[in-house]
This record gives structure tokens, C-alpha cells and sequence, in this order.
């Protein structure tokens, strides 16, 4: 499956589907997004249950403030639709491919019991 370009319009829809969304914030100018892209596609094709999500900052710079982008590439990992992962920086293949392996191993019964109680604690 080819990489998906997510908007202002289409984010929230995609990230809080079931299964695993990964997404790539990044900007044409950015010399480490360049050279991310073929890694972030590469995956996509070879985990084709997966959502490949790319947002361009430049294109869509509300969306990029609001899930606090500060840094690009920076990858977030959603796994139904819940943030499990954000980072700056690129990844190198392999690396990629050991958050993937990780996110599918998530126990997420026991994601979602951490999330409750995380919300418990600041109410």
C-alpha cells in the first residue's frame, strides 16, 4: 500500500480508525525527511495492514501545531486510536521495522487500562 497524504480534513478520521496508523510529518526543504521518504514507503509496502500517513508541515501548518510538532521528520505512531508513539528524527530501515514489530505486540487491554488511569490521575 502506497503512502496516504493526511490534511487538516482527513487526520482525525484516519488516526483514530482501528489497527495501526503511522504518520510522518515532514517539509520538501528538509534534507533528513528526504532521506526518511524511501525508508517510511518501503515499510508501507511491505506492511500493507498498516496506514502510511504523511503530512506535509509546509502544506498543513495548523495540523502540525496542534500535535506539537516541533521537529521534523518526527513519526507518530497511532494503534487504535491511541498515541503510542512520537519521536523526532529519522529512523534508519531496520530501526522502522522494530517499532512495527512492537506496536503489533502492544497489548492494547492494558494500553487502554494505562490511558484510563493516566486520566484518572490528572482529573
Amino acid at each position: 500500500m502506497a503512502t496516504t497524504t493526511l490534511t487538516d480534513s482527513t487526520f482525525e478520521r484516519v488516526v483514530q480508525r482501528d489497527g495501526i496508523v503511522l504518520i510522518d510529518f515532514w517539509a520538501s526543504w528538509c534534507g533528513p525527511c528526504r532521506m526518511f521518504a524511501p525508508v517510511f514507503e518501503q515499510a508501507a509496502t511491505a506492511n500493507p495492514d498498516i496506514v502510511f500517513g504523511k503530512v506535509d508541515t509546509e502544506a498543513e501548518p495548523n495540523l502540525a501545531s496542534a500535535a506539537g510538532i516541533r521537529s521534523i521528520p518526527t513519526l507518530m505512531v497511532f494503534r487504535d486510536g491511541i498515541l503510542v508513539f512520537s519521536q523526532p528524527g529519522a529512523l534508519p530501515a531496520k530501526s522502522l521495522d522494530q517499532l512495527i514489530t512492537a506496536v503489533r505486540g502492544l497489548d492494547m487491554d492494558q494500553v487502554r487500562a494505562q490511558v484510563a488511569a493516566a486520566k484518572a490521575m490528572s482529573a
